[in-house]
């Protein structure tokens, strides 16, 4: 009855006169023609930028969350629609997007996560989020799904791009800001900004400390900026960009239910015995030139290189060393075609990863026995291309297209006193064609309606290929086709982003029991849909008020699957609701209490034995701005200390001794003061 009272709501919300659901965040929100008062400069030409992909888009502005205590990409993805972004612990988190790597029990697959348009992934597609700094991120640009084609995407994801700040973008000269709270959080961060002459430069370093919301949660973390700019004459510009991190995060692991019920504070007693922890140290750089070649052609090309170490305490001691570099050039064009307005843009991305990984014997968090030693190096390149036409003033058909290659190379040394330890070289290449059609109509007020159908493919990870003895398992690359059609604009006081999408999936990568058929544990299933809402609705029903909400509906599930039938697939609840109101007074303070509701908790297993509980979660954000510069916030989450759980680990069939929980954290309070010069 609940989930139908839910249901029926959200159809309400979708048949209101003019309105259909917009996104929650005018920060988010894509409106070509009137741009939101309240966006910068910069942020409201990315919008621009983005209006023109006929298809599902964000931009999420960092004024959206500076001022709350936001400390990863859930924090800072929270109002994008479509987004599940969900807290595991410390700054891990479950990023999926249409149902994007459900079948990964850890990291980010099936998404490309980037920072300034360069992967934070490893040459492979696998990666994490944690090296991303909220603080030193300008805006998020999110392309839902097949619409991340500018990146030479064509997973099933699509893609979040992280933009830091330059001296000519950046909103002040000098900040200085302090928060923390609860849990001994604490965080120091400064950043400058300017320009001289032909030069502009950004620099900025955030340290945080935290003892965590459980037992075993400790974390110690660092991150460094440098971005620098030089103007080559009235056409050109040279960028170089640096970032560091450096990360200590201990790991409290999941908890069975039982655990849960009983006490969700706890820690996983495994994870305290074995002390685990996931301690990162990378450096990044790229050099990057955009070049006005003509009045309506442009190049952006530019190179990049990733160094990581991991040192990583779990079941044993993983300790890898990783080095990603790549290049990649577009040329964007814009002009006429046979007389119809038109334009384009063509790029190639090609990349390497090498990395060097070593297993140990954990000793309560330290190395012991060399368990193994193995040697992965990853190849890519993406040629890609798309092209608008616009057939009448306002209705543009679009075509594009992906060539893709990925190749693996795998090397285990076989180490003595391991008997597990094996001796292999394998190898295997992907190759694909990745084509895409759309329509994009723009009405005079900027209102636009948009369709498209995109192919998608994503090669296995080298987890994914489950390497042994015998050589690489027989996994195939992922593939779908993806329907995809939405709204999104502006009248009077609302603004709407509305996207309903389709995909069609074969040999989606998932996880089974093993067996003649499917002779490892992550593998192809045969045929499984995925098909979801991603709403959101901005409303401004007076002058110093403003209700923000999302919605997701995600139905994703087998077809006639020989193990799991038609059953659902886990971790992503059917339906997520997100509402935040907000006052904003004239003197200069807010208060803005919001709500997450899932009224129905996500699947544990593939095999649908058990459920997530629901939940419903509440907090108050509040602050106030001085003339000065000077401003203050409070951020008071989950406002009744509800115990619920915000993730859950995917399992092929759950048990009472499932550790598969990660609870959501309970009540805390945070503030900050941001000083701007």
């Amino acid at each position: 009855m609940k989930s139908a009272f839910f249901a029926s709501g959200a159809l309400l919300l979708v048949l209101l006169p003019g309105v259909a659901l917009a996104q929650t965040t005018v920060d988010s929100v894509i409106v070509t023609a009137r741009p939101d008062p309240e966006d910068s400069a910069v942020v409201a030409q990315a919008r621009q930028r983005l209006s023109q992909t006929p298809g599902a888009v964000s931009v999420v502005a960092a004024e959206s969350y500076e001022g709350r205590f936001a400390l990863a990409l859930d924090d800072m993805l929270r109002d994008a629609p479509g987004v599940f972004a969900q807290k595991k612990w410390g700054g891990d988190i479950r990023l999926s997007i249409r149902g994007s790597g459900l079948g990964n029990a850890n990291h980010n697959r099936g998404l490309l996560i980037a920072q300034d348009g360069l992967p934070l992934n490893e040459a492979d597609g696998f990666g994490d989020s944690q090296i991303a700094d909220p603080l030193i991120t300008r805006f998020v640009e999110v392309y839902r799904g097949g619409n991340a084609l500018r990146f030479g995407g064509a997973t099933l994801g699509g893609a979040v791009n992280m933009v830091t700040p330059t001296g000519e973008t950046a909103p002040y000269d000098l900040r200085l800001r302090l928060d923390g709270g609860d849990f001994g959080m604490l965080r120091q961060h400064v950043a400058a900004a300017g320009e001289s002459g032909a030069w502009d430069g950004f620099v900025a370093m955030t340290n945080q400390t935290g003892q965590g919301p459980r037992p075993q949660s400790q974390q110690n973390i660092q991150f460094a900026s440098l971005n620098m700019g030089r103007d080559l004459g009235e056409t050109a510009q040279l960028r170089l960009i640096l970032n560091g991190a450096h990360i200590k995060q201990e790991i409290p692991g999941a908890l069975t239910r039982a655990q849960f019920d009983a006490d969700p504070r706890q820690a996983s007693a495994g994870n305290v015995l074995s002390d685990y922890a996931r301690d990162v140290t990378a450096v990044r750089g790229a050099l990057s030139l955009d070049w006005n070649l003509a009045s309506n052609l442009a190049l952006s090309a530019g190179a990049y290189g990733i160094w990581k170490d991991l040192e990583h305490p779990i079941f044993q001691v993983i300790a890898q060393e990783s080095r990603n570099y790549g290049a990649f050039a577009r040329l964007d064009w814009n002009g006429e075609m046979a007389g119809r307005r038109a334009d384009a843009y063509g790029g190639v991305w090609g990349r390497q990863g090498d990395l060097d990984s070593h297993f140990y014997v954990n000793q309560a968090g330290s190395r012991g026995a060399l368990r193994s030693a193995s040697y992965q190096n990853a190849r890519a390149l993406d040629v890609f291309g798309e092209g608008r036409l616009f057939v009448t003033d306002s209705l543009a058909v679009i075509a594009g297209a992906t060539y893709g290659l990925a190749e693996r190379d795998y090397d285990s040394r076989p180490v003595p006193g391991a008997p597990a330890a094996f001796n292999l070289q394998a190898s295997r290449t992907f190759d694909w064609l990745a084509p895409r059609l759309g329509l994009l109509w723009e009405a005079p007020d900027g209102a636009q309606v948009f369709a498209n159908v995109t192919r998608s493919v994503e090669p296995p990870n080298f987890s994914a290929l489950s390497p042994t003895g015998s050589g690489f398992a027989p996994v195939e690359a992922q593939e779908a086709v993806t329907f995809e059609v939405g709204a999104r604009g502006r009248r009077g006081a609302f603004t709407w982003d509305l996207t309903f999408y389709h995909a069609e999936l074969e040999k989606e990568l998932l996880q089974f029991s093993v067996s003649q058929d499917r002779p490892a544990t992550t593998f192809n299933a045969d045929e499984t849909y995925h098909r979801g809402i991603e709403a959101a609705l901005d409303w401004r029903f007076a002058p110093a008020w403003r209700l923000r909400q999302t919605y997701a509906w995600s139905d994703f599930a087998f077809r006639d699957d020989p193990q799991y039938g038609d059953n659902r697939l886990p971790v992503a609840p059917e339906h997520l609701y997100r509402a935040e109101l907000r006052y904003e007074a004239p003197q200069g303070w807010f208060v803005a209490p919001s709500v997450e509701w899932t009224p129905r908790g996500a699947f544990v297993d593939f095999a649908n034995t058990t459920r997530a509980p629901s939940y419903a979660v509440a907090h108050i954000n509040a602050g106030w701005t001085f003339r000065s510069g000077v401003s203050l916030f409070v951020d008071l989450r989950n406002v009744t200390d509800e115990a619920y759980v915000s993730n859950v680990q995917p399992v092929i069939a759950a048990t009472d001794a499932t550790a598969a929980y990660w609870p959501g954290d309970r009540r805390s309070l945070f503030a900050g003061l941001v000083l701007d010069f």
